[in-house]
């Protein structure tokens, strides 16, 4: 089954999609003629870059601002979307990060990033979950980061989140397998958007030589794995967290 099969018609609901990953995704999906959903909190003008990309490529979309960290919110954003259709494909992806080193660390800044982070991807599931399970179809990809996996001194908070959505994900891929909805998450190194533009030139050229592949990844690199985990290529793939890092945690 080709992709374009695969995703035409589909509804891809993806979270922190106003730019950077979540707008590469959006407009990945789309192109495969998807209805793509186009979660953002507060970056109403990026967002609708976001959606002009996604309809230029020749899908569908629809704006849906909302917290991740309000349930309420998240429920009304999934409901609105479900009113034009099915929602076959979720994507986790909003996430904030608060760096500081632990001794110094305060305790808002430390719930901020859980909230987001873990506690965000756990609305969005949790909001999702209900209409899949009643069609016995679903796929749910979280995007996690390298740090739950590998030390990132002065991200004790966003590497504890991170960590926990790999727990969440293995767990909800086992609870959630027998009603026909498949959970996996991605693990990406580090990229040439978010975090990555943000480093120090030669903090960033230092992460750069302990990658086997010798760079930072490409947004369109780590979109290509969220829709192989969404497709029916992936069909017999449950609880799998995919690094996709160049080999930075080898």
């Amino acid at each position: 089954m080709s992709e374009a099969a695969a995703f035409a018609g589909a509804g891809v609901f993806v979270t922190g999609a106003s730019r950077g990953l979540g707008r590469t995704v959006a407009e990945s999906f789309a192109a495969e003629q998807a209805r793509v959903g186009i979660g953002y909190r507060t970056r109403r003008g990026e967002a609708e870059e976001t959606l002009k990309l996604v309809e230029a490529v020749g899908g569908t979309g629809a704006l849906l601002q909302f917290d991740v960290r309000d349930l309420s919110a998240v429920k009304h954003a999934v409901e609105e979307f479900e009113r034009g259709g099915s929602l076959d494909v979720l994507v986790n992806n909003a996430g904030i990060v608060s760096d500081q080193f632990f001794a110094t660390l305060d305790a808002g800044e430390w719930n901020r990033v859980v909230e987001t982070n873990l506690t965000g991807t756990f609305h969005c599931c949790r909001a999702v979950v209900p209409s899949m399970m009643v069609r016995k179809q679903g796929s749910i990809i979280n995007v996690t980061s390298i740090a739950a996996i590998r030390a990132s001194p002065g991200q004790a908070n966003y590497a504890a989140a991170k960590a926990g959505v790999v727990g969440l994900t293995t767990t909800l891929a086992v609870e959630l397998a027998p009603s026909g909805i498949r959970v996996n998450a991605v693990i990406p190194g580090l990229f040439s958007t978010g975090m990555g533009t943000r480093l120090d030139r030669r903090i960033a050229d230092r992460y750069q030589a302990a990658i086997p592949l010798a760079r930072f990844g490409k947004t369109g690199e780590l979109a290509a794995a969220i829709k192989f985990l969404a497709s029916p290529d992936a069909s017999y793939i449950v609880g799998h967290c995919l690094v996709v890092d160049g080999g930075l945690s080898l």
